[in-house]
């Protein structure tokens, strides 16, 4: 089933049609009374009943709706031109809205690549671009792009971590929510085509680990955090001492031994990286009393 469109007119010109019918028939039917001829008392009837129907198929359409018409249970084609129209007569009229709409999915639970429970939830921006898919292929489509939606959450969610702790390059949910949305967008899309529904954004509203395990993987993350800052440290102050070293001996004619060396890069990793204000030691082995 696919969208085709269907027959129709000026429906200001239809009306006036109708009008005029209305009167050539009345005037028709008086004349044949007067004058006994029953020939033009049934042209006159005739012609009532083609304005009735002409009246019968005017049909109204408000912007960004489409109407679609079916002739006795059989699909005849969708109007989609906004204003007043003459159509095929005795057609049903369904109305449906080609507005963008948007909906909240409700936050699931469900279990991230590496088996830990979160939540997640999205919000789905779509629109009917199929008026004819989207009323005879599909049962309510409003109700088939919410459950398709959560299924498609559900899935995209499986396929990525919360968060990567060793791979830095790695996706995942909480550090690419760009991807994983282009990745939900993408699968949904394919679910939707049966509905002619196009999907035009998704994007992640709600996104934390579960309860029971929320206190455990924020600790982690911590631990995670520090480690990092601290590994940034070390490297800034190996550095540093190489530089100072360097330093030292291209500018001055000081020969530092290896076990000075070491002594010196020791206060001086202490030094930057402690967190704490360090205390200086003065070295009085030669000082003579």
């Amino acid at each position: 089933m696919t969208e085709k469109r269907a027959f129709h007119v000026n429906g200001y010109l239809g009306i006036v049609v109708a009008l005029l019918m209305l009167i050539l028939s009345g005037w028709i039917v008086l004349s044949g009374f007067y004058s006994g001829t029953v020939s033009s008392v049934i042209m006159g009837a005739i012609l009532f009943l083609v304005a009735l129907f002409i009246f019968s198929s005017l049909t109204i359409v408000a912007p960004n709706q489409a109407k679609v018409l079916t002739f006795f249970g059989r699909y005849v084609g969708s109007i989609r031109d906004a204003g007043l129209y003459v159509t095929i007569p005795l057609t049903q009229k369904a109305t449906l809205s080609l507005r963008v709409r948007n909906f909240n999915s409700e936050i699931l639970k469900v279990n991230d690549s590496k088996g830990n429970p979160v939540e997640i939830a999205a919000v789905i921006v779509f629109k009917v671009v199929d008026s004819a898919k989207a009323s005879f292929d599909v049962d309510r489509y409003e109700e088939f792009v919410e459950i398709q939606s959560e299924s498609a959450i559900r899935h995209v969610a499986t396929e990525y971590p919360y968060d990567t702790f060793e791979d830095e390059a790695a996706l995942s949910l909480r550090g690419n929510p760009n991807d994983v949305s282009d990745n939900l967008t993408k699968e949904l899309q394919d679910r939707l085509q049966v509905a002619g529904v196009k999907i035009i954004e998704t994007r992640l509203t709600h996104l934390a680990y579960a309860t029971e395990i929320a206190n455990a993987m924020l600790q982690r993350q911590q631990a995670t955090a520090i480690l990092s800052a601290r590994k940034i440290i070390v490297q800034g102050a190996v550095s540093m001492t190489e530089d100072a070293i360097s330093q030292l001996q291209a500018d001055t004619d000081l020969q530092l031994t290896d076990e000075r060396k070491l002594q010196l890069i020791n206060n001086m990793l202490v030094s930057i990286i402690t967190d704490r204000g360090t205390q200086p030691v003065i070295n009085t082995d030669n000082v003579k009393r």
